[in-house]
C-alpha cells in the first residue's frame, strides 16, 4: 500500500508541469483540485496546491518558479565553514575570546579571591610572549609594541595570581594584552585593579571581565565613524576605550543579591581628581557597545544590586597610591641606585614615608650593601 502511494505521488508530481501549462493562470487553483482528484490522495493534493500557489507568486517575467529545496547542510560544510578563532580559550585562572583580526582579546574573564592573592609567584620571572595557543599569523609579537608609544596592558592582571607561578606567567601571553596608554595603565587602570583585589576583603568570590572597545566618534558634521590606530608589522588595534565588569558574591551560601558594576574608561591619562563612579555605565549599554552579553546565567533584572551602592567604588587617593607604588619599587630594587631613586620620587611628590616603608628601606639597603661587598670580595679573589 505504501509503495502504491509513493508511486501515485511521483506520478502526480511528474504530471504537474503539463497540467499547469494547459490551465490558464486564473484557473490554476481549480486545476490543483483537478490534479489532486486525479491522484486520489489528499497528500498529493496539498502538495499540488502548494506548488501552484508558489507559481502564482512568481516574479514578473518568469513563467513558473521552482519549488523550494531543503538546504543541503552536509554539502555546505563539506570543506568547512570559515573559522574566526573566537572560541573560549581557558587558562589556569582566566579565560578569553580572541580577536584574530585585531590581535587583541575581545574579552578576558578571571576569578579572584583572598586566597589567590597569597603566594610567592613573582612577576619578575615572567616575560611577555606570544600565546602558543594562537596561530602565529594572528598573534601580536613584542616588537609590535616596542617604540609604538603604547604600553602592554594586562586585561587579567598578573597581581591577581600570586598563588600560582603558572597562572601569573599565562597573564603575560599577548592574547591577554592590549595597547594601552602608559599613564592609564600605571595609574587609573592600576587603581581599578587594586579596587577589585580590595573587594576580596569583603566578598568571598569576585569575577571580573575586562576588554577593549573601539567606539564611534562623532565628527563636526554630525556623522559617526569608527577609526583606530594600529601598531607594529602585525597591525595590532589600539582601542579607544577599555571596559571592566565586576560581579561579587558575599559568600557561597549567602542569600544576598550579587553585586554588579560595569565601567568604561577612555584609553587616555585619567587624573586623581576623577572618581570611578564617573565611568560607570548601565550593563545593558555596555552590552550594546561590545556586542557581548555579560554573565548570561545571572538574571540581571532582579538577582543583582549596583556594586557602587553595596560597596564604596572608591579608588586609592594620590598619597596612598604613591606610597604603594614606591613601596613596590623599594621591594624590587636590585641596586642601591634604584633604591635611592625610588625614595627620591616620594620626596619629589611631597609625601613623607610611613613607618613600614622606612623599615623596608633600611632592610633593603643593608641587603644590597652586603651583596655589593660580597661581589667586590669575589672580584678581588678572582
Amino acid at each position: 500500500m505504501a509503495g502504491r502511494q509513493r508511486s501515485l505521488q511521483r506520478s502526480t508530481a511528474c504530471l504537474l508541469p503539463s497540467i499547469m501549462a494547459a490551465v490558464p493562470r486564473h484557473r490554476r487553483f481549480l486545476g490543483g483540485f483537478i490534479c489532486g482528484a486525479a491522484a486520489g490522495v489528499t497528500v498529493s493534493c496539498w502538495a499540488a496546491w502548494r506548488l501552484l500557489r508558489s507559481q502564482s507568486q512568481a516574479e514578473p517575467g518568469s513563467e513558473r518558479a521552482l519549488p523550494e529545496e531543503p538546504v543541503e547542510e552536509s554539502l555546505l560544510e563539506k570543506y568547512g565553514f570559515p573559522e574566526a578563532g573566537t572560541e573560549t580559550r581557558c587558562y589556569t585562572n582566566h579565560a578569553l575570546s580572541y580577536d584574530q583580526a585585531k590581535r587583541v582579546p575581545r574579552w578576558v574573564i578571571e576569578h579572584i579571591s583572598k586566597q589567590k592573592m597569597l603566594g610567592n609567584a613573582d612577576r619578575r620571572h615572567c616575560k611577555f610572549r606570544p600565546d602558543p595557543n594562537i596561530p602565529l599569523m594572528f598573534s601580536a609579537v613584542n616588537e609590535d609594541y616596542l617604540g609604538s608609544g603604547w604600553s602592554r596592558g594586562h586585561m587579567a592582571p598578573a597581581g591577581d595570581n600570586k598563588f600560582s607561578t603558572r597562572a601569573m606567567a599565562e597573564t603575560f601571553y599577548l592574547s591577554n594584552i592590549v595597547p594601552q596608554n602608559y599613564e592609564n595603565n600605571a595609574g587609573f587602570w592600576n587603581r581599578m585593579e587594586m579596587y577589585c583585589r580590595e573587594l576580596t576583603e569583603r566578598f568571598e568570590d569576585v569575577w571580573v571581565v575586562s576588554g577593549p572597545l573601539t567606539l564611534p566618534q562623532t565628527s563636526n558634521d554630525g556623522k559617526k565613524s569608527v577609526t583606530y590606530q594600529v601598531i607594529g608589522k602585525d597591525d595590532v588595534a589600539v582601542p579607544s576605550h577599555l571596559y571592566k565588569v565586576i560581579l561579587a558574591r558575599r559568600t557561597r551560601t549567602s542569600t544576598e543579591p550579587l553585586a554588579l558594576g560595569a565601567f568604561v574608561v577612555p584609553n587616555d591619562p585619567i587624573g586623581f581628581s576623577h572618581q570611578l563612579t564617573e565611568f560607570q555605565v548601565k550593563i545593558e549599554d555596555l552590552e550594546k557597545m561590545s556586542g557581548l552579553v555579560f554573565f548570561p546565567q545571572v538574571d540581571k533584572t532582579k538577582d543583582v544590586k549596583d556594586i557602587c551602592e553595596v560597596d564604596t567604588c572608591k579608588l586609592m587617593g594620590f598619597k596612598e597610591f604613591t606610597l604603594y607604588i614606591v613601596t613596590r619599587k623599594v621591594q624590587n630594587a636590585r641596586t642601591l641606585h634604584r633604591l635611592e631613586k625610588a625614595m627620591s620620587e616620594l620626596k619629589e611628590a611631597g609625601i613623607e614615608p610611613d613607618e613600614y616603608l622606612l623599615k623596608l628601606h633600611k632592610k633593603k639597603e643593608e641587603e644590597l650593601q652586603q651583596e655589593k661587598q660580597t661581589t667586590a670580595r669575589e672580584g678581588r679573589a678572582g
